[in-house]
This record gives C-alpha cells, structure tokens and sequence, in this order.
C-alpha cells in the first residue's frame, strides 16, 4: 500500500471516529507549518494503526483514554471521549476508564480528564 493509500484510509477512519466536520476543519485549517503534521497523523496514526485488524476500534478508544489522561493532553481527549462515545463506550464504561487510570496515572491527571469529559457529555447531551 502506497502512503496515498494509507492517507485516504487513514481520512476515512478519521472521520468515522472522530467525525468529518471536525477532521475537515483540521485539514483545512492547515497551514505550510502544520500541513505535514496532518499529514502524518492521518496517514500513520489513523491509516496505518487504527486500521490494523488487532483490536476493535472500540478497545483503542478505551486504551486511548487513558494513555492521553497520562500524558494529560485534554484537547486530544476530548477529541477521543467523542470518538468512545462515536465507538460504543457507554459513558459509565468512560468514567470506569478514568477512575482506574486514577490509579495508575495519578488523580490530578484523571480529575482533568473527568472534567474534560463531563464538558463533552454536556456539550452532547450525554
């Protein structure tokens, strides 16, 4: 598969997660500094791994959730608890996710994520 390829599946898997208004308004938000950045991501993060067949999209949102509560990246998961939702995580089955990455992650990190999805549950309506 050319990287071509991989973008365009990448795109498609990208907005099917996390929804073509959004990705639409990256892409074309970019700019000569961070076109290739986009570029990368939707080709490598969302063509090459969210398309590879060893895990169901649902159980990367889940791992997602709690990889971006340790990193404590709240623009990149709110994105993701949009994209759980979008994959079949119910909201109880995200607050479980945050409460054990409490654990393992630290609570400040988790209380930011638990604010941060509440806010998208809120602006969703959840």
């Amino acid at each position: 598969m050319d990287s071509q390829q991989r973008f365009e599946r990448g795109l498609a898997i990208r907005k099917e997660v996390l929804g073509a208004e959004y990705v639409d308004a990256s892409l074309r938000g970019a700019d000569d500094f961070t076109r290739e950045m986009q570029q990368l991501v939707t080709e490598y993060a969302w063509g090459e791994i969210w398309s590879r067949p060893g895990l169901s999209r649902r159980d990367r949102s889940l791992l997602n959730l709690g990889m971006l509560t340790a990193l404590n990246r709240p623009h990149e998961l709110r994105l993701h608890v949009r994209g759980a939702l979008t994959n079949g995580i119910t909201k109880d089955e995200i607050k479980e996710a945050l409460m054990q990455s409490a654990v393992y992650c630290g609570v400040p990190a988790a209380l930011d994520s638990i604010r941060v999805a509440r806010e998208v549950f809120a602006e969703l309506k959840v």
